[in-house]
């Protein structure tokens, strides 16, 4: 099987799954396109505002990439 074609096939596959999702949305919202984008923008609101309060939750330490090592122990003699 040559690269191109296994892309092809996946990309197409993303396509299919994609759209399905969007006609269960649809679906959901009793056929009202409106509704499920409405929907669909609140959703993505909440997420965004989720997002921006665990990033702030999150220690500037442990965000650097610097956290705190534990205490090393004494060795036993």
């Amino acid at each position: 099987m040559n690269a191109s074609k296994g892309t092809e096939k996946s990309e197409d596959e993303s396509a299919a799954l994609l759209e399905a999702v969007v006609d269960e949305a649809i679906a959901t919202c009793g056929g009202d396109v409106r509704a499920a984008l409405r929907a669909t923008l609140i959703a993505n609101a909440y997420l965004e505002a989720e997002i921006e309060r665990l990033t702030e939750a999150i220690s500037t330490g442990f965000a650097r990439g610097q956290m705190r090592k534990a205490p090393q122990r004494a060795k036993k003699i």
